[in-house]
């Protein structure tokens, strides 16, 4: 048995990190590149999809065609099964950018949003919350109409849903001694170390961004900083680029939570994102974070 928002198991069990550990090693070692000209798309598909429905969630497939072939973005439900006043959601993209096993980017993210799905099923959260892993977020499909995300926002605006607030998991696995920071940045206060998971959102996600983060904060083993920047962070387009901006082109909250990619993982998009780089000590405190941040957004 695994005792999901622990680092350890119980029992001689399954710990948090040796189940994290095992996604990673399906989906960065079984599986590899994740894209459709290898294949490892499709399989990384069925993957988190067979995990979800393992957990007992019904999985439904949000599909459309890109060049000639049928992709989806994943979606099931958990906490109280009302929508009627807008649900909340928290995503991440399961495919990878060609020649690379895709480790922090994003199988990482992959990871932690299965094993938070895991402890909603146990602990369901006080709010509906919608876990969405999305199709094609990388190049070149990246900001164009064929993103998952994008597909995902016009379909929801279309359909006049509500969402509360996305919390779009993107590189959550990797840590340093060092941290770096746009220029901007580097003299605004933020930790010299890479320790940290950080929350970043536009203007009209601060109130979201910020009640998540009040209870991020609640985990004294996970540091926890937060940025939310104007007219949609095109200021700071580096900022901008995961499946969040989709939603914030389409008006609703939504933040990144993230390692801080490349200014702290030296190995994004290079053949060196492997499995053997990820800190799965510190995915285990996100999914705990992430646990904790949902809780606050109870009414």
């Amino acid at each position: 048995m695994t005792r999901v928002g622990s680092e350890k198991g119980a029992d001689g069990g399954e710990s948090l990190i040796d189940v994290l550990r095992r996604h990673g090693e399906a989906l960065c070692l079984d599986i590899g590149e994740r894209t459709l000209a290898s294949g490892g798309l499709e399989r990384a598909e069925r993957y988190v999809s067979d995990q979800l429905s393992g957990m007992g969630y019904a999985v439904s497939r949000q599909t459309y065609g890109y060049r000639g072939r049928t992709v989806a973005n994943l979606i099931c439900e958990a906490g109280p099964p009302d929508h009627a006043r807008g649900y909340y959601l928290v995503g991440a993209h399961y495919d990878t950018v060609p020649g690379t096993q895709g480790a922090d980017d994003n199988a990482s993210a992959v990871c932690v949003l299965l094993e938070l799905a895991r402890a909603l099923r146990e602990r369901p959260p006080p709010v509906p919350v919608r876990l969405v892993a999305f199709t094609l977020e990388e190049p070149p499909t990246f900001m164009t109409r064929d993103q998952g995300s994008r597909v995902y926002c016009r379909r929801a605006k279309q359909a006049g849903e509500r969402i509360e607030g996305a919390a779009i998991l993107e590189m959550v696995g990797y840590t340093s001694s060092e941290q770096d920071y746009p220029l901007v940045l580097t003299f605004a206060g933020y930790p010299s170390e890479g320790n940290f998971v950080g929350i970043v959102g536009n203007i009209r996600s601060r109130r979201f961004g910020r009640r998540l983060l009040k209870g991020f904060r609640r985990n004294p083993d996970l540091p926890s900083e937060s940025l939310f920047l104007p007219l949609n962070g095109w200021l700071l387009p580096a900022v901008r680029e995961s499946d969040h901006s989709s939603f914030w082109d389409h008006g609703y909250p939504a933040v990144m939570v993230t390692d801080t990619a490349y200014f702290r993982n030296p190995y994004y998009h290079t053949p060196a994102d492997r499995l053997e780089t990820l800190d799965f000590a510190f995915m285990a405190r996100v999914v705990r974070s992430l646990e904790l941040g949902l809780a606050e957004l109870r009414e």
